[in-house]
């Protein structure tokens, strides 16, 4: 079945587009007749090729789209946390930060923020 291209120049997206619509709706142009089940048809016969109806064409495409590098399978590691001073210091602290569970969020001080950072550095002498 074929269909009859209706253009109309105010809904082209390109220059060229508004010309040739113009061009069909003066009559200066022939509007081409569309045959959708036609052109259907065509495309499937492109959308795959002959070779890859065959078992070399099933290799070549394995071997197109196979891995260039080989990867190779993670390695488990075990980490342990050393201990970086007393961890007694850090009771104090870590109640200031969660002093209560029930609000939504926990106030940080400067002060705060200047008895972790000498801890910290307590931890590293």
């Amino acid at each position: 079945m074929s269909d009859k291209v209706k253009p109309n120049p105010n809904q082209a997206t390109t220059h060229d587009a508004k010309l040739a619509a113009e061009q069909i709706v003066n009559g200066e142009e022939k509007a081409p007749k569309v045959d959708f089940e036609a052109d259907y048809a065509a495309a499937q016969q492109f959308s795959v090729s002959e070779i890859d109806r065959t078992d070399e064409g099933s290799a070549a495409a394995e071997a197109a789209t196979a891995p260039k590098y080989d990867i190779p399978e993670p390695e488990e590691t075990q980490t342990q946390a050393q201990s970086t001073g007393n961890p007694d210091d850090y009771v104090e602290m870590a109640k200031e930060i969660g002093a209560s569970r029930d609000e939504a969020v926990t106030s940080i001080s400067d002060d705060l923020v200047k008895k972790a950072l000498k801890k910290g550095e307590a931890a590293h002498q």
